[in-house]
């Protein structure tokens, strides 16, 4: 990995950040819980890093990925035995668990403001798949895995993957995953779109952070302009969606590196951005 460039790395417990040109890589490590995102400090530093990133102008890719040979197994099936940790208590404690906790990962992926890409380099199970499903893109190794397997468990996707997972693979395919809780392998999970390229084990992280980086190429404020776009587009009406795409495009037509973009363009060579 490239030297950081920037002042300070993001608060992180339980995981690693690093740093290779405009990506930053976070990687889980909690392999001795298969990376569960309950009963950890994965989702803060999950949420601290995504946070970070939205405030670090150097940054234009996050990659997240797992240590070890699982991404994700979601909810610690251990603490749901025994209603202890995020799953204790009554009806409205086990709710603010939820809302306090798990639920702060699909919304800080959500308002991330550059390309998120998991590379999905094991079983990616309950909560797990759900969180490969919130980022923008998949790369899954031939190990990976994916489960929505929360009605095995006689529970639902309290984390909101019922939200992103038919936006990816449509409703009735979403239904059937989530409905039957059956797990799929790569190539299954390749087929549906779910992921977008299969490697091998040993090919996962150089193939992602190849994309990731063909990605952080691109003129820094435009591509995070084109990053909310793509999330606006989701909820608003074409007129409204219109509007907004007119300001950013004023925007981006007085910047210094849409100049750049355009005399290299025009001069046959590589383009130097700078972000202004």
């Amino acid at each position: 990995m490239g030297m950081l460039i920037m002042a300070e790395l993001p608060v992180v417990n339980e995981s690693t950040v690093e740093i290779d040109g405009r990506v930053a890589v976070l990687r889980l490590d909690r392999d001795d819980v298969r990376n569960a995102l309950t009963g950890t400090g994965l989702i803060a530093d999950i949420v601290n890093t995504v946070r970070w990133v939205n405030a670090a102008p150097d940054v234009s890719v996050l990659v997240l990925t797992g240590a070890g040979c699982v991404f994700s197994a979601g909810g610690n099936i251990k603490d749901m035995k025994a209603r202890s940790g995020d799953f204790s208590g009554s009806v409205p404690e086990v709710e603010t668990h939820y809302r306090r906790g798990i639920q702060n990962i699909p919304l800080a992926l959500h308002a991330a403001e550059v390309p998120v890409i998991a590379a999905v380099n094991g079983p990616a199970i309950g909560a797990g798949c759900d969180l490969a499903c919130m980022c923008d893109l998949r790369m899954g190794s031939s190990e990976a895995k994916f489960g929505e397997t929360f009605l095995n468990l006689g529970i639902i996707p309290g984390d909101g993957g019922a939200w992103f997972l038919q936006r990816l693979v449509g409703y009735q395919r979403a239904a059937e995953l989530t409905f039957t809780g059956r797990t799929i392998d790569a190539t299954e999970a390749h087929s549906l779109g779910l992921l977008l390229e299969v490697t091998s084990p040993d090919e996962l992280m150089p193939r992602t952070l190849a994309l990731a980086k063909s990605i952080a190429r691109q003129p820094p404020q435009a591509l995070r302009y084109t990053k909310r776009l793509l999330k606006t587009a989701q909820r608003v009406q074409l007129p409204d969606f219109l509007d907004l795409c007119a300001t950013f495009q004023g925007i981006c037509h007085n910047t210094d590196d849409h100049l750049e973009a355009v005399s290299a363009f025009m001069e046959r060579r590589p383009p130097t951005f700078y972000g202004k």
